[in-house]
């Protein structure tokens, strides 16, 4: 007996039900996606993703049995970031030096949210020996003031600004949050790299000097050895504040001085590496 045939596929009744349903569920599903993305681009956001990144740091630090940290740092675009260091004096000719660690990319804070430590270097001289002076102090309203000279570094950047979001989080084998110098150097040892020079060549892609940055392409953040631009030694941090960007870029010198001095302050537990945010 011949039977007939029966084609597979679906109706056109059952495909208008299969995409209303589709419709219905993206329908719900899209405001639940757009809190998540608005959450990250937060200031608390912002907050688990330096809690993850302590936890990591951490973990580094006991694996590598040498003290590790995060390094909070803005590249040439203003974006700032949390990269993975490592204490090396092998690599950085150093003993206070620490270089990005290797196999690990540097993560991007949320744009709306950024990262100071309220303290600023009080060397900002020229000579090679200033970058090395740790000595500094706590922030100042008139270093806000980008119409005085005195805070404007050669590239034209308030170099106040850019010291206070650069800092770093370091941590000792055993685990434990630690207060020590911290000089940030490429993976080559070179001072003042310039890959138009032989001898002084640097292809660290993530520290590197603000003329291979900028004319090879090579690196995201500049290395301490600048105190012109407001980088250079500095002892670690145990406490820093998570701001809103928005508000900050559109108040004048008194008014983001203000602004950061009413932040409470999150706090690093030293013994868990744990964040104790205010209440």
């Amino acid at each position: 007996m011949r039977t007939k045939s029966r084609q597979s596929g679906l109706t056109m009744t059952e495909i208008v039900l299969v995409v209303a349903t589709i419709a219905l569920l993206m329908s719900l599903g899209l405001p639940a996606v757009r809190m998540l993305v608005r959450s990250f681009e937060s200031g608390s956001g912002a907050t688990s993703m330096i809690s993850a990144a302590l936890a990591g740091a951490r973990a580094i630090a006991a694996r590598e049995q040498r003290y590790a940290g995060i390094r909070f740092q803005r590249g040439s675009a203003g974006d700032q970031y949390m990269v993975f260091i490592v204490h090396d004096f092998e690599a950085t000719g150093l003993n206070s030096g620490f270089r990005a660690v290797e196999g690990i990319k540097p993560v991007k804070l949320p744009r709306s949210s950024g990262v100071m430590d309220l303290m600023v270097r009080t060397n900002h001289g020229i000579n090679p020996t200033d970058a090395a002076d740790t000595l500094d102090e706590p922030l100042q309203m008139q270093y806000f003031d980008d119409a005085n000279p005195a805070n404007i570094s050669p590239d034209g950047k308030n170099a106040y600004v850019r010291d206070i979001d650069s800092f770093s989080v370091v941590f000792s084998p055993s685990g434990k949050l630690v207060i020590r110098p911290v000089r940030i150097r490429n993976r080559d040892g070179v001072y003042q790299p310039d890959n138009t020079v032989a001898n002084k060549a640097s292809l660290d892609d993530v520290f590197n000097s603000p003329e291979n940055i900028a004319n090879s392409g090579v690196g995201m953040f500049v290395q301490d050895d600048y105190a012109e631009l407001g980088l250079g030694a500095e002892p670690s941090r145990n406490r820093f504040v998570v701001y809103d960007r928005t508000e900050f870029d559109k108040l004048n010198a008194r008014g983001r001085f203000d602004y950061l001095n009413r932040l409470e302050p999150v706090h690093i537990n030293p013994y868990t590496g744990t964040m104790i945010a205010p209440d």
